[in-house]
Protein backbone atom coordinates (compact mmCIF):
# COMPACT_ATOMS: atom_id res chain seq x y z
CA UNK A 1 0.00 0.00 0.00
CA UNK A 2 2.96 2.59 0.94
CA UNK A 3 4.10 1.52 -2.84
CA UNK A 4 1.09 2.80 -4.02
CA UNK A 5 1.28 5.83 -2.30
CA UNK A 6 4.42 7.00 -2.94
CA UNK A 7 3.71 6.05 -7.04
CA UNK A 8 0.73 8.10 -6.66
CA UNK A 9 2.80 11.33 -4.75
CA UNK A 10 5.42 11.01 -7.69
CA UNK A 11 2.78 11.11 -10.31
CA UNK A 12 1.23 14.39 -8.64
CA UNK A 13 4.52 16.53 -8.42
CA UNK A 14 5.61 15.50 -12.05
CA UNK A 15 2.46 16.58 -13.59
CA UNK A 16 2.74 19.96 -11.15
CA UNK A 17 6.06 20.56 -12.27
CA UNK A 18 5.24 20.12 -16.17
CA UNK A 19 2.12 22.19 -15.31
CA UNK A 20 4.47 25.00 -14.12
CA UNK A 21 7.13 24.81 -17.25
CA UNK A 22 4.45 25.03 -19.98
CA UNK A 23 3.01 27.95 -17.84
CA UNK A 24 6.16 30.20 -17.98
CA UNK A 25 6.83 28.67 -21.25
CA UNK A 26 3.41 30.08 -22.55
CA UNK A 27 3.77 33.26 -20.24
CA UNK A 28 7.35 33.80 -21.48
CA UNK A 29 6.66 33.52 -24.91
CA UNK A 30 3.71 36.41 -24.91
CA UNK A 31 5.90 38.72 -22.78
CA UNK A 32 8.41 38.60 -25.94
CA UNK A 33 5.94 38.62 -28.60
CA UNK A 34 6.28 41.91 -30.68
CA UNK A 35 4.33 43.04 -33.76
CA UNK A 36 5.97 44.10 -37.22
CA UNK A 37 3.43 47.46 -37.85
CA UNK A 38 4.10 50.22 -40.65
CA UNK A 39 3.75 53.72 -39.01
CA UNK A 40 0.36 53.77 -41.09
CA UNK A 41 -0.78 50.66 -39.35
CA UNK A 42 0.17 51.39 -35.85
CA UNK A 43 -1.90 54.85 -36.31
CA UNK A 44 -4.87 52.69 -36.99
CA UNK A 45 -4.61 50.21 -34.36
CA UNK A 46 -6.67 52.39 -31.83
CA UNK A 47 -6.21 51.36 -27.85
CA UNK A 48 -4.32 47.77 -28.98
CA UNK A 49 -1.35 50.28 -29.65
CA UNK A 50 -0.77 51.50 -26.38
CA UNK A 51 -0.54 47.40 -24.79
CA UNK A 52 1.28 45.93 -27.34
CA UNK A 53 4.91 45.09 -27.74
CA UNK A 54 5.72 46.48 -31.66
CA UNK A 55 7.96 46.66 -34.25
CA UNK A 56 8.08 49.84 -36.20
CA UNK A 57 10.65 50.70 -39.49
CA UNK A 58 11.26 53.88 -41.42
CA UNK A 59 13.34 56.21 -42.56
CA UNK A 60 15.36 58.70 -40.24
CA UNK A 61 13.88 62.34 -41.08
CA UNK A 62 17.14 64.41 -41.85
CA UNK A 63 17.72 67.11 -38.45
CA UNK A 64 15.70 65.13 -35.81
CA UNK A 65 18.33 63.02 -34.52
CA UNK A 66 19.28 64.40 -30.72
CA UNK A 67 21.74 62.39 -29.07
CA UNK A 68 21.51 62.49 -25.12
CA UNK A 69 24.55 59.83 -23.96
CA UNK A 70 23.24 56.21 -25.21
CA UNK A 71 19.57 57.60 -25.42
CA UNK A 72 18.30 59.38 -28.28
CA UNK A 73 15.22 60.77 -30.04
CA UNK A 74 13.94 61.30 -33.56
CA UNK A 75 11.54 61.17 -35.76
CA UNK A 76 11.11 58.12 -38.15
CA UNK A 77 9.39 58.47 -41.58
CA UNK A 78 6.71 56.06 -44.22
CA UNK A 79 5.54 57.90 -46.83
CA UNK A 80 3.91 60.66 -45.60
CA UNK A 81 3.26 59.84 -42.22
CA UNK A 82 5.60 60.59 -39.49
CA UNK A 83 6.32 59.07 -35.48
CA UNK A 84 8.56 60.76 -32.93
CA UNK A 85 10.74 57.89 -31.57
CA UNK A 86 12.10 58.07 -27.85
CA UNK A 87 15.25 55.46 -27.35
CA UNK A 88 15.90 54.60 -24.07
CA UNK A 89 18.30 51.53 -24.47
CA UNK A 90 21.19 49.37 -22.88
CA UNK A 91 23.49 50.64 -25.66
CA UNK A 92 23.95 53.31 -27.80
CA UNK A 93 22.72 53.66 -31.48
CA UNK A 94 24.38 51.92 -33.78
CA UNK A 95 27.27 53.54 -36.17
CA UNK A 96 24.98 53.48 -39.34
CA UNK A 97 22.27 55.13 -36.98
CA UNK A 98 22.16 58.19 -38.87
CA UNK A 99 20.23 60.39 -41.14
CA UNK A 100 17.99 58.90 -44.00
CA UNK A 101 18.99 55.53 -42.72
CA UNK A 102 16.58 52.67 -42.22
CA UNK A 103 15.99 51.89 -38.63
CA UNK A 104 13.81 49.44 -36.94
CA UNK A 105 12.93 50.32 -33.31
CA UNK A 106 11.37 47.83 -30.83
CA UNK A 107 9.16 48.92 -28.02
CA UNK A 108 5.88 50.30 -27.17
CA UNK A 109 3.41 53.42 -28.40
CA UNK A 110 2.77 55.69 -24.95
CA UNK A 111 -0.57 57.49 -24.87
CA UNK A 112 1.68 60.68 -25.50
CA UNK A 113 1.83 59.59 -29.09
CA UNK A 114 5.75 58.93 -28.94
CA UNK A 115 6.90 55.53 -29.66
CA UNK A 116 9.69 54.59 -26.54
CA UNK A 117 11.98 52.30 -27.81
CA UNK A 118 14.43 49.96 -25.82
CA UNK A 119 16.09 48.53 -29.25
CA UNK A 120 17.36 50.06 -31.91
CA UNK A 121 18.49 48.72 -35.67
CA UNK A 122 19.55 50.64 -38.32
CA UNK A 123 21.20 50.06 -41.55
CA UNK A 124 22.80 52.80 -44.11
CA UNK A 125 20.87 52.79 -47.30
CA UNK A 126 23.13 54.14 -49.39
CA UNK A 127 26.28 51.86 -48.38
CA UNK A 128 25.54 49.15 -50.57
CA UNK A 129 23.97 51.27 -53.38
CA UNK A 130 25.62 51.93 -56.64
CA UNK A 131 27.03 54.77 -57.75
CA UNK A 132 24.64 57.39 -58.92
CA UNK A 133 26.11 57.95 -62.09
CA UNK A 134 26.22 53.70 -62.78
CA UNK A 135 24.49 52.06 -65.56
CA UNK A 136 22.34 49.03 -65.28
CA UNK A 137 23.54 45.59 -65.92
CA UNK A 138 27.15 47.49 -66.78
CA UNK A 139 30.59 46.21 -65.80
CA UNK A 140 32.17 47.93 -62.34
CA UNK A 141 34.80 50.33 -63.15
CA UNK A 142 38.29 48.73 -62.78
CA UNK A 143 40.02 49.62 -58.96
CA UNK A 144 42.44 52.43 -59.82
CA UNK A 145 46.15 51.14 -59.91
CA UNK A 146 48.31 51.48 -57.03
CA UNK A 147 50.83 54.13 -56.92
CA UNK A 148 53.75 51.77 -56.34
CA UNK A 149 52.46 49.69 -59.55
CA UNK A 150 52.60 52.69 -61.60
CA UNK A 151 56.71 53.19 -60.56
CA UNK A 152 57.80 49.90 -61.47
CA UNK A 153 58.77 49.45 -65.10
CA UNK A 154 57.42 46.40 -66.87
CA UNK A 155 59.56 43.89 -68.47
Amino acid sequence: MQRKSQTVRIGVATVIILGVIAFLAITGVRANKSYYVTIQELNGMGSKAYTRNLRVAGNVLPGSIRRTGTNAEFVLVENANQLRVSYQGEEPPPDTFKDNSQALAVGTYGRDGVFHATQLQAKCASKYAPPANAQPGAEPAPAPASPAAALTPSR
